[in-house]
C-alpha cells in the first residue's frame, strides 16, 4: 500500500490489507510492513525491533509515536498483529480477504486486525498539535507473551515514553458494538503438579507406594476449595483440574509418578504469588510438588474519567450504553496496567478464532469514529483522574 493510498484508504480497505498479510503467531515481517506504511504517512516514528529466541521467539514489536507540543497529553493505543492459526474449512482463504455482503471476511478481521485499521483511521485527521499519540503493537499476544508487550514496555520505559492512558482493541463487544468494555481482568496462574512413588506389582501393593491414591487426594481437596464469593467487580476465582498425566502403559504395574495441572483464574482478593503458595502447601501434605506459572496479576481500572469519555463516545455513535466488566480471559492489558490506566474495547466477538471470521464493515466505521472521538477527548482533557 502506498502512502497515498494508506492515507486516503477506508477503514475495510486498511483492514484488508493487514488480513492480507499472514501472520500466525509469533507474527514477524510483513505485516509489520504494512502497518508501518500506513502510519508512517501520518508523522509517526516507527520504530520496530525482534526479541526472543525458540521457542518463544523471535517476536517482532512496533512502537509508533507520533509527539505534539511539550507537555501534552500522551494517549496510547495498543493490539496485537498475530493471529491463532486459521484451521482448515474457509468458504475462502483465510488471509484472501473477502467482502460479502455487509461482512469483512478473514483470520485477524475481528481479533484484532480490523481495530488496529480502525485506530488508524481514527487518527488520521487528529492534527499532532492536539496532543502525543502512540501505538503499541506486539506479534506475540496469541501464545506465550514472553517477548512481545512487555518487551516494548521495556523499551516505553527506557524512552520515557509513558502514555496518560491506554485503550487496547481486544474485540469486547457481545450482541452489537459497544455493549461491553473490560475494565479489569482476572489473573491467571498454571499451577503443575507431581508426585513421586515407587513402582511395583499390583498384588504387591505394600512393595510400592502408589502415587495416584495421593494425586486423587490432593486433586479432591483443591476441587473442593472455596478462594472467595466474588467482588463488586469480579466473579468467584476458580480453580479448575487441566491435566491429569501417569502414562502407566501396563494394567498390573503400580506406576512410579503422576502428574496433573490445575488452572485458577482469580480476581483482586489474591495474588498469583498467594495462590501458588497456598497449593503448594496441599500438594506438599499429600507427598508432592507444585510448580506455578503465573501468566498476570488482576487489574481493576476503578471507573472514572477514562471509562466515562469511552462510554460517551459509544453512547454517541451507536446509542449504547455499555457495561462495565471484568469477565473473560486475559489479554496485554494485564501488562500495560503497570504503565498507565489501560480499559479494553473493540469488535464483536463473535467469529473470534473461529472458521471464517467476519467483521461488519459498518462496525469498523464506526469504531473508528468512537476511536476519534476518546483521542480526541482525552488529549483535551485537563482535568483528568
Amino acid at each position: 500500500m502506498s502512502q497515498t493510498a494508506s492515507s486516503a484508504a477506508s477503514v475495510t480497505e486498511l483492514a484488508e490489507a493487514l488480513i492480507a498479510c499472514p501472520s500466525v503467531t509469533p507474527a514477524t515481517g510483513m505485516v509489520f510492513d504494512c502497518l508501518e506504511q500506513q502510519l508512517a504517512p501520518l508523522g509517526f516514528d516507527v520504530a520496530r525491533f525482534v526479541a526472543g529466541e525458540a521457542p518463544d521467539g523471535p517476536v517482532e514489536n512496533l512502537f509508533a509515536i507520533r509527539r505534539g507540543p511539550e507537555g501534552s497529553r500522551h494517549f496510547a493505543f495498543a493490539g496485537h498483529l498475530d493471529v491463532v492459526p486459521p484451521g482448515d474449512g474457509w468458504t475462502t482463504g483465510p488471509f484472501l480477504p473477502e467482502r460479502r455482503g455487509d461482512l469483512l471476511y478473514g483470520r485477524g478481521a475481528v481479533d484484532m486486525k480490523g481495530s488496529i485499521a480502525a485506530m488508524v483511521a481514527a487518527v488520521r485527521d487528529i492534527s499532532a498539535e492536539a496532543g502525543t499519540v502512540s501505538f503499541v503493537i506486539t506479534g506475540d499476544e496469541e501464545g506465550p507473551a514472553i517477548y512481545g508487550t512487555r518487551a516494548l514496555m521495556d523499551l516505553m520505559r527506557g524512552r520515557g515514553d509513558i502514555p496518560d492512558l491506554c485503550l487496547v482493541g481486544e474485540p469486547t463487544s457481545v450482541n452489537r458494538l459497544g455493549d461491553v468494555m473490560k475494565i479489569g481482568r482476572r489473573g491467571s496462574v498454571n499451577i503443575f503438579l507431581d508426585v513421586e512413588g515407587v513402582q511395583g506389582h499390583v498384588a504387591y501393593p505394600h512393595m510400592a507406594d502408589n502415587p495416584v491414591t495421593k494425586l486423587v487426594a490432593m486433586l479432591a481437596e483443591l476441587d473442593a476449595l472455596t478462594l472467595d464469593e466474588g467482588t463488586d467487580w469480579f466473579q468467584p476465582s476458580n480453580l479448575e483440574i487441566t491435566d491429569i498425566t501417569v502414562g502407566n502403559p501396563a494394567h498390573n504395574v503400580i506406576p512410579a509418578r503422576a502428574a496433573a495441572r490445575i488452572s485458577i483464574r482469580f480476581n483482586d482478593l489474591h495474588t498469583g504469588a498467594e495462590l501458588g503458595s497456598r497449593v503448594s502447601a496441599i500438594a506438599e501434605k499429600h507427598g508432592g510438588v507444585a510448580r506455578p506459572v503465573i501468566s498476570g496479576e488482576s487489574f481493576l481500572t476503578e471507573p472514572g474519567r477514562f471509562s466515562t469519555l469511552l462510554a460517551d463516545a459509544i453512547r454517541a455513535e451507536t446509542g449504547v450504553d455499555p457495561e462495565l466488566s471484568t469477565s473473560g480471559g486475559t489479554s496485554d492489558a494485564r501488562f500495560l496496567k503497570d504503565l498507565c490506566p489501560v480499559i479494553e474495547f473493540g469488535l464483536c466477538n463473535a467469529t473470534m478464532h473461529k472458521r471464517d471470521e467476519a467483521v461488519a464493515m459498518d462496525d469498523l466505521e464506526a469504531l473508528a469514529r468512537i476511536y476519534r472521538r476518546v483521542v480526541e477527548t482525552a488529549l483535551a482533557d485537563r482535568d483528568p483522574d
